[in-house]
Formats: C-alpha cells, sequence, structure tokens
C-alpha cells in the first residue's frame, strides 16, 4: 500500500510539534495540580543544557570534533533539541511577565519549526532523488543519460541541502535572546 504525500510527510511533522505542546501543557497542568509550579521556574536550566548538548552534531559536522557518528549524533541532537525545547516551554508556562523570555521562546519555537522543515525536506528531497534513478535504471538508461535526466533533480536536491542556511540565523536569534533572558535574570535576581 502507497501512503500517500500528505500521510508520508505532513502529518507526521505537524504531530511531533503537536505532541511537544501537548506534553509541555500535560506537565505545567502536572505541576499546577501538584501545586509545584516552582520547579517550572528551574527546568529553563536543564531545558539550556540539552540544548547546547545538541550541537556535539553541528561540531561533529564541521569536523571541531572527530568523536561519534554523525548519524547517532543526528538522532541525539533531535532527542536533546526537542527535550530541552519541552523543559523551556514548561519553564515558560503561561506566565506573560517577560517579553524577552517569550521572545526568546517563539524564536525557539521558530527554529524547531524551521529544523524539522529542513529535516523532512531533505528525506523527502532524498528519497525522490533516489526513487526516480532506480526507475530510469529500471528503464535500461545509461549512467551519461542517467545523469543527464537527473541534472535539474540533483540541482534541486543539492539547493534543499542549503536549508541551513535559514536554519542557522534563526538558531543564532533564538542563542541572542535566550542568552538575553538569562543575563537579564542574573541581573534583576532577588540575590539578598
Amino acid at each position: 500500500m502507497r501512503f500517500s504525500l500528505f500521510s508520508r510527510e505532513v502529518i507526521p511533522f505537524f504531530l511531533r510539534l503537536a505532541l511537544l505542546g501537548f506534553a509541555a501543557l500535560a506537565i505545567d497542568a502536572l505541576l499546577h495540580w501538584l501545586n509545584a509550579v516552582w520547579i517550572g521556574r528551574y527546568l529553563g536550566i536543564p531545558g539550556v543544557l540539552l540544548i547546547i548538548g545538541s550541537f556535539g552534531y553541528s561540531l561533529r559536522k564541521r569536523k571541531l570534533i572527530t568523536s561519534g557518528k554523525p548519524a547517532t549524533l543526528l538522532r541525539l541532537h533531535e532527542y536533546m533539541a526537542w527535550s530541552g525545547s519541552l523543559l523551556i516551554l514548561v519553564h515558560a508556562g503561561i506566565h506573560f511577565n517577560a517579553i524577552l523570555g517569550w521572545l526568546a521562546v517563539w524564536a525557539m519555537l521558530v527554529n524547531i519549526g524551521s529544523g524539522l522543515t529542513g529535516k523532512f525536506l531533505l528525506q523527502r528531497a532524498r528519497f525522490r532523488l533516489e526513487e526516480t534513478r532506480t526507475q530510469m535504471r529500471a528503464q535500461g538508461l545509461s549512467s551519461a543519460e542517467l545523469e543527464d535526466k537527473l541534472y535539474w533533480d540533483s540541482l534541486t536536491f543539492d539547493a534543499v541541502k542549503h536549508w541551513r542556511a535559514v536554519h542557522y540565523p534563526i538558531t543564532l536569534a533564538f542563542a541572542v535572546l535566550a542568552l538575553g533572558h538569562i543575563v537579564s535574570i542574573f541581573l534583576f535576581w532577588g540575590w539578598r
């Protein structure tokens, strides 16, 4: 049975975003029910640490570190960034008293959307290119003919691989806003 593009690509994308939102609301509601809302105040710290830890994949990809398999580090990046984002969303809760913090949360959500979009676009483009290549090989095309016919598809795939050019500035905006929020917390904290 062949699944439609919508059920194979779009639904999983939105389910991951919805799961993140639902999990954050459920944890926040549980903390309120247990009268332990104060715990949410401190969940931003492990959330940020998880997100920082998720950058191991980026460091490996740029050859700044040499340990770890890129595929494993990518999965770890996805899980750690998702978990860290969840903790930060619970940390933010439904409290609207810090504009800088909320700007950081919105930048984080846009960053998550950007990362998931890039992941699904890249998977889809790679799958489509390989599927087309396999079909054309089955038709008996020579390597030169195959390369000729897939020229534009290959260019498109290469362009999709550069989605990170959009993801990086969004990540930088999130990092700057989050850092501004963290610095302002330390500046205005009641240290007495």
